[in-house]
């Protein structure tokens, strides 16, 4: 961990270098049989940026769920070379088979599990369990009146992208980074930038960057272009509907943002989709248990 905090303590410069042979490296290795995953927000941006400087004809592959914020879908128009990939099913449609995103990833998922597994044994271990159990405070998730799991980031994005590396057999550059949480950091301090040698080989050749370098970099090169959503008040830009998270914003929150900058999105997440009643029932179990 303390290699990862070394570079990351690196000033721009260096990244970016260390960056390139990064991406040259993975580029060499699969003869040029890669893509960047595009998701149009400001790292996957940067990344694309860097991929192309050396290696002007790579394609991007954009998923597009139909939950992207529209200034996200008309910047990724701009961009040459971009297939657009799509789930099977829609947001609608995939929550009302397998349930709403709710706190976090592994919550989720263990809620599901917990919910709809036929082996004891897994309901105990996500119960009980010192490693892998649903926390405290949010067994009450257990019994709420609507599905929960994290299948939608399977279905609405990992499905169509398997899918299109399947056909193409192109291998991916990701713009994840290891400060995005706790599982990319683990991710990286095992495998660093180019996981060769996993089932899904993947690059990220900005694994040791930190939000503030995109931010340098983007500043620092002006013909880098990025999304205007970012200067509408927004700091994420993934799914408009995901709630993953969403307990840990202050007020405003992101849908408060979103009722202000895009009513008629914020209106269908609500009231269409469903997202009032379960984000009322967090607020007022939440509460019930501050009492």
């Amino acid at each position: 961990m303390s290699g990862l905090r070394a570079k990351q303590a690196l000033p721009l410069d260096m990244k970016i270098l260390m960056s390139q042979k990064r991406i040259a490296e993975w580029y060499n290795h699969w003869d040029g049989q890669v893509y960047v995953s595009f998701s149009g927000g400001k790292d996957s941006t940067v990344l694309l940026d860097m991929v192309r400087v050396l290696y002007p004809d790579v394609k991007a592959a954009f998923v597009d769920t139909g939950l992207e914020f529209p200034e996200i879908r008309d910047f990724v128009r701009s961009i040459d070379n971009v297939e657009w990939l799509k789930p099977k099913l829609n947001f609608k449609d995939t929550i009302d088979k397998y349930g709403f995103p709710v706190v976090s990833k592994e919550v989720a998922c263990y809620i599901d599990q917990y919910r709809s597994t036929k082996k004891e044994s897994l309901r105990q271990k996500r119960w009980s369990a010192k490693v892998g159990k649903i926390p405290e405070k949010w067994k009450f998730l257990v019994n709420a009146p609507f599905k929960i799991s994290d299948r939608c980031c399977y279905v609405m994005k990992k499905a169509p992208i398997k899918s299109f590396e399947t056909r193409t057999k192109l291998k991916p550059f990701i713009g994840t980074m290891a400060c995005d949480s706790n599982i990319r950091k683990i991710n990286y301090t095992r495998y660093g930038c180019n996981a060769f040698d996993i089932k899904r080989p993947v690059s990220a050749p900005l694994g040791f960057w930190l939000e503030k370098d995109v931010w340098e970099y983007i500043n620092k090169f002006s013909a880098v272009k990025y999304s205007k959503i970012y200067d509408m008040g927004y700091k994420r830009t993934g799914c408009m509907f995901c709630m993953f998270g969403l307990h840990m914003e202050g007020k405003p929150d992101r849908f408060d943002l979103m009722r202000e900058t895009h009513p008629k999105q914020y209106a269908y997440c609500m009231d269409t989709l469903g997202l009032r009643k379960v984000i009322d029932y967090l607020v007022k179990k939440q509460g019930d248990k501050d009492e």
